[in-house]
């Protein structure tokens, strides 16, 4: 009797295998993990509020999918690549996670990134800034969404040097993101005729910038470069207005820089720097009525652009996955490269063979608080920068994706 069983599972199984696999929503439940920064430095850049924009999305989208829940999990990694990779392993083995969303902090977003290929399991990465993700550590499961340190570097970098910053000191945040960052801005820089007199690097988390300023204000050069993000910058702002360096004749650079950064420092001190950002809340109606719906479920908080491209990047996988009924990680990306992003975000995006979505990124200068007609009215739009423009070309890509 156990050895006719046995045979039957055994021609069962030989059956399956010859079977093409069935797309389908596995569990009959389909569960968005919000991976990123809750109690440290990026708190409010993604944080919760990530977590609020990915509800947003779903709700949005109508709460099922197909005729399946949706379910959001969020977890805090704090900024550790151990901590964010245990929690990802977790969710996806035990929990049935099928996306992974933000995952703020580079060196978290590549340890992730390895998972979710390993997993087949979609990574849609926002919070993280690295160009590796789209270069030598792509992935057939990972779209890069907000925004990367090239196009951060292509914005703010090219529009300093271009007027007439040609020599830098970075003050550098020693990670993958920060490495990125300098190494990207620092390209751009010597293209266009500057020079990097020397670098400087400085733990995550810093609270004390004083020693990294005194070294770059004895440097002699025209622009300090913060090649760092969050409360490292705003700190690295305020002790620089302390040290009096901009009124020295020194100018700052802050290359990644949120409005939540602003909010955080006042506009009597963030008057006059100059960013680069992938959304501008009152850029439209569009972007103004999803802003101040958010604002009003974050107790006033605007979106930054990592909340903003959590709601549309969720948005996007949903509806990929909705077209081909499947949640795994490669066909659900591979759908999303199919279909064009057009929303409040990324009217026009497109997902690129290497993962990277192409938007539109803005240059923008804060405004002075006169200038400034109301609480997080805080920018002046320079220029945009076509999407085209502002990431690498594919045609520069080392992505073993791009054939």
């Amino acid at each position: 009797m156990k050895r006719t069983t046995t045979a039957t599972f055994g021609a069962l199984a030989a059956l399956t295998l010859a079977l093409p696999a069935q797309a389908e929503i596995s569990d009959d439940v389909l569960k968005i993990g919000v991976l990123n920064d809750q109690s440290g430095l990026y708190t409010d850049l993604a944080g919760p509020g990530s977590v609020e924009a990915a509800r947003m999305a779903v709700e949005d989208f109508g709460g099922t999918i197909n005729g399946k829940e949706i379910e959001i999990l969020s977890a805090d990694h704090q900024n550790k690549p151990d901590v964010g990779s245990s929690i990802v392993r977790e969710w996806i083995d035990e929990e049935g996670v099928d996306v992974i969303v933000d995952v703020p902090t580079s060196s978290v977003a590549l340890a992730v990134n390895e998972i979710t290929r390993e997993k087949d399991t979609a990574l849609l990465v926002n919070g993280g800034g690295t160009t590796r993700l789209t270069n030598d550590d792509c992935s057939p499961t990972t779209v890069h969404y907000a925004y990367d340190t090239y196009s951060l570097a292509k914005g703010t970098g090219q529009a300093i040097v271009q007027e007439g910053g040609d020599s830098w000191f970075f003050i550098t945040a020693d990670y993958a993101f920060g490495h990125s960052l300098e190494q990207d801005t620092a390209a751009v820089v010597e293209a266009n005729g500057g020079e990097v007199l020397d670098t400087i690097r400085h733990p995550l988390d810093t609270s004390d910038f004083s020693s990294y300023l005194l070294q770059a204000q004895g440097s002699g050069a025209k622009v300090i470069g913060l090649a760092n993000a969050g409360s490292d910058t705003t700190n690295a702002i305020k002790q620089a207005n302390e040290f009096g360096i901009v009124q020295g004749g020194q100018s700052l650079a802050a290359l990644l820089m949120f409005i939540t950064d602003v909010h955080a420092l006042g506009l009597e001190t963030a008057q006059g720097l100059q960013l680069t950002t992938g959304f501008l809340w009152n850029m439209n109606d569009d972007t103004k009525a999803f802003s101040e719906r958010f604002a009003e479920r974050r107790d006033g908080q605007y979106p930054t652009m990592v909340h903003a491209g959590v709601y549309s990047s969720v948005g996007h996988y949903l509806k990929a996955v909705a077209e081909i009924d499947d949640d795994g990680g490669e066909a659900a990306v591979s759908q999303m490269k199919k279909m064009p992003v057009d929303d409040f975000f990324a009217p026009n995006g497109k997902v690129r063979e290497d993962g990277r979505m192409v938007h539109d990124m803005y240059l923008v200068e804060v405004k002075s608080p006169d200038a400034s007609e109301g609480e997080w009215d805080y920018y002046n739009l320079v220029a945009t920068i076509p999407g085209d423009e502002a990431y690498k070309p594919l045609s520069e890509s080392t992505c073993s994706l791009v054939k």
